[in-house]
């Protein structure tokens, strides 16, 4: 069994109750919009990351980052990407990687909402943690934790920080 945590949409913050929340999970995945490599050189320091850029993103995220994480963990293929598109209403270049790659789960970040639904057109199941981060529309600030057990997603948790306008900008 493998622990994930999972967040987005950053923006330059990091919230310090990530290390709690994230204390017990084996990897953290960051869908994009990280905002400030601060926050990523921060959790590369706390747990092995995962992380792709995002739209919001400077050439130093981009230099470290790819766009596009192919990942297998458990027997479980896992795609993380920033922007994606809705499920079944996936942007070209999102469905062309979930046509060559065939993920179990497909990650994605941008819209600042959260998203847990399974795509039965592709057989995968679509995750979007919402946005950690103090910038954006949204109210809340989310991210989510699972485990993946031979393959299979199980246990998710929805983790609240607390509303977006709250908290101290650091980054450990």
């Amino acid at each position: 069994m493998t622990k994930i945590g999972i967040l987005s949409d950053t923006h330059g913050y990091l919230d310090q109750q990530i290390y709690d929340y994230f204390k017990e999970v084996d990897m953290i995945w960051h869908a994009g919009d990280i905002g400030s490599t601060c926050v990523t050189d921060a959790l590369k320091s706390f747990k092995p990351l995962y992380a792709v850029y995002g739209n919001i993103d400077d050439q130093n995220s981009r230099k470290e980052f790819p766009e596009n994480q192919i990942l297998t963990v458990e027997n479980c293929k896992i795609l993380i990407t920033h922007i994606a598109g809705a499920v079944g209403k996936y942007n070209t270049r999102v469905k062309n990687l979930i046509q060559e790659h065939r993920p179990d789960i497909l990650v994605c970040g941008h819209s600042h909402i959260v998203k847990i639904m399974k795509d039965i057109n592709f057989n995968l199941l679509h995750i979007n943690p919402g946005a950690a981060g103090v910038h954006g529309f949204h109210k809340m600030r989310t991210m989510l934790r699972f485990e993946i057990n031979d393959g299979k997603p199980q246990n998710m948790q929805l983790i609240e920080l607390g509303w977006r306008g709250k908290g101290e900008i650091s980054s450990k």
